[in-house]
């Protein structure tokens, strides 16, 4: 680390704490050459997620869109908001943590409707029918069975 104040660029590091939540480190360093004393902070990089949708546009990994999808799905149901919170986090993790850093709708679809069915079938069935966009009754009836097969 350059020393801002006589450029040379070794340090040692005297103190490290976190801040902000643990998302930043406060480091205080002091420059090997004229011993002054200097603050940094370490972050974490984020690289952003893109997401290639049905019609191959792409656009970046949105939360809060994959959140209220979720929340529509799960109107009028016994899941609470810590749930849906809980499911889109572990879908967010799994994309991050994939060495991947585009993915498709349909992969983030599927995530989706792997955890509803977990946790709510009616849920599951009403994001599926948007997701997959069920053209009639038949479509629909064939989900309904795929998930009583199941059981």
């Amino acid at each position: 680390m350059k020393c801002p104040f006589c450029g040379y660029e070794e340090s040692k590091v005297i103190d490290s704490r976190p801040t902000d939540e643990g998302e930043r480190i406060r480091r205080r360093r002091e420059c090997i050459q004229c011993a002054k004393r200097f603050t940094t902070y370490e972050i974490i990089e984020s690289v952003p997620i893109i997401v290639v949708k049905k019609d191959k546009s792409r656009e970046s990994f949105d939360k809060q869109k994959l959140f209220n999808g979720l929340l529509r799905a799960c109107e009028k149901r016994p899941v609470s908001l810590a749930q849906i919170e809980e499911v889109v986090n572990s879908i967010e993790q799994t994309i991050q943590n994939s060495l991947d850093r585009e993915v498709t709708s349909v992969y983030i679809g599927e995530l989706a409707m792997d955890k509803l069915k977990g946790l709510d079938e009616v849920a599951y069935v009403r994001f599926a029918s948007v997701y997959r966009q069920f053209k009639d009754i038949n479509t629909f009836m064939h989900e309904l069975s795929k998930l009583l097969s199941e059981k």
